[in-house]
C-alpha cells in the first residue's frame, strides 16, 4: 500500500447493526486499498463475528495504537477497546452498544487532535441507544461538535450529482423556523462554500432554499420568513462576490441542481435536504461534518436493525465516505 495514502479511522458505529458487516465487506473490496490506510476503532471480536458470518477471507487484527497497525492488504487492524460481549445480539437496542458507539468515536476524536490519523469515517449508530447508553445527543455531528469544542457545525449530504448543506438538523420542524437567522443561515453557506473551496470547486454556484411552499411567493404563503431570516444573509454574501440564487422554491431548486445548474444547495431544516438526497439511494450518499477542526465523513444510512447479522448489509456507501474523506484528507 502506498505510503502517501491518508490515514483514516473507521469507527464500528453500533455494534448490534450493520456496521461491523460493512466494515468487514470494505476490508475485503480492493478498491479500499487504492483509497486510503484504513484502521478501526471498534471491538475485534465484534469484527471477527461479523467476518464469520460473511465468510470473508479477511484477518482481524487487534492493535493498541496506529502505530502498531501494519496496513496489510486483506487485514483489518482494529484499535479494540474491548467494550462488546460476546453475547451482544445483532439488530436489538442495547445501551451496552449505545455507550460504546460513543467510545469509539471519542477515542478517533482523540486520534484525530493528536494528528495520528488524517480523517474519520463513521459507521451508523442508533440514536435511541446511544441516548440509553448515557449521551443525549441528537447524532454524531452535534456528539462531534462536543467533543472537538466547536460550537456550530454543519451537515452536508453528498450524492450524484447532488450536494446539499443544511441550515437546522436535528430538531422539529416548528423549533427550526424559529432557529432559522440571518446569521446562521450566513455562516452555514460561508462553510459549504469554504468546504467546495478546499475540493477545489472554484466559484461554487450556491442555491439557497425557501422555507415555505413557492419561497412564500411574495408574501402568499407564511408570515415573511424569507425575507426576515434569509434575503438579508444571501444579499451579504452576493455584495461579497459569491455566485449565489435565493431563496428559490425547493421543488423545483432539487430538481434543477440534480441537472447541474448548481454546485450546492442550502436546505433549511432536515426532511427538505434529506429527502431528495435519500432519493437517490441510501448507497450513494455519504455525510460530512463541515466547520469541524478534523475531516469527517459518513455514511448517509443507520444501522438497519432489520437486516443486521444477516450477511446483506451494502458497503457501498462505507466505501464512498472513505473516498471522501480521503479526497479532503488529501487536499487538506
Amino acid at each position: 500500500m502506498s505510503t502517501s495514502l491518508p490515514v483514516i479511522g473507521i469507527t464500528m458505529g453500533d455494534a448490534a447493526g450493520v456496521g461491523p458487516e460493512i466494515i468487514v465487506k470494505s476490508f475485503a473490496n480492493d478498491s479500499l486499498y487504492s483509497l486510503a490506510k484504513a484502521v478501526v476503532i471498534g471491538d475485534a471480536k465484534r469484527l471477527e463475528k461479523a467476518n464469520t458470518l460473511l465468510g470473508t477471507q479477511v484477518r482481524v487484527r487487534p492493535i493498541q495504537d496506529i502505530a502498531d497497525a501494519a496496513f496489510e492488504r486483506g487485514v483489518i487492524d482494529c484499535i479494540d477497546l474491548q467494550l462488546i460481549p460476546d453475547d451482544l445480539a445483532f439488530g436489538k437496542l442495547s445501551p451496552v452498544a449505545g455507550d460504546a458507539a460513543f467510545r469509539f468515536i471519542e477515542r478517533a476524536v482523540e486520534l484525530a487532535k493528536a494528528r495520528k490519523i488524517d480523517a474519520i469515517c463513521t459507521a451508523p449508530l442508533n440514536k435511541e441507544a446511544l441516548h440509553a447508553g448515557g449521551h443525549k445527543f441528537p447524532g454524531h455531528t452535534e456528539m462531534l461538535a462536543y467533543l472537538t469544542g466547536v460550537e456550530e457545525v454543519s451537515m452536508m449530504l453528498v450524492a450524484p450529482n447532488l450536494r446539499v448543506i443544511h441550515v437546522t438538523t436535528h430538531i422539529g420542524l416548528l423549533d427550526a423556523i424559529r432557529k432559522i437567522e440571518p446569521g446562521l443561515v450566513e455562516r452555514t453557506i460561508q462553510r459549504g462554500y469554504d468546504t467546495l473551496r478546499k475540493a477545489h470547486i472554484d466559484n461554487p454556484r450556491i442555491a439557497v432554499c425557501g422555507i415555505n411552499p413557492h419561497a412564500g411567493e411574495n408574501g402568499l404563503f407564511g408570515y415573511g420568513e424569507e425575507e426576515e431570516k434569509i434575503i438579508p444573509a444571501v444579499q451579504k454574501l452576493r455584495e461579497k462576490g459569491m455566485d449565489i440564487e435565493g431563496p428559490l422554491p425547493a421543488d423545483t431548486l432539487f430538481f434543477r441542481a440534480g441537472r447541474g445548474d448548481f454546485d450546492l444547495v442550502v436546505a433549511m431544516y432536515h426532511d427538505q435536504g434529506h429527502g431528495p438526497v435519500k432519493v437517490l439511494g441510501l448507497e450513494a450518499g455519504v455525510n460530512i461534518t463541515v466547520g469541524l477542526d478534523v475531516i469527517r465523513t459518513s455514511v448517509d444510512h443507520g444501522t438497519a436493525f432489520d437486516i443486521a447479522g444477516k450477511g446483506v448489509a451494502d458497503e457501498r456507501s462505507l466505501l464512498e465516505a472513505l473516498r471522501q474523506g480521503a479526497e479532503l484528507a488529501t487536499r487538506r
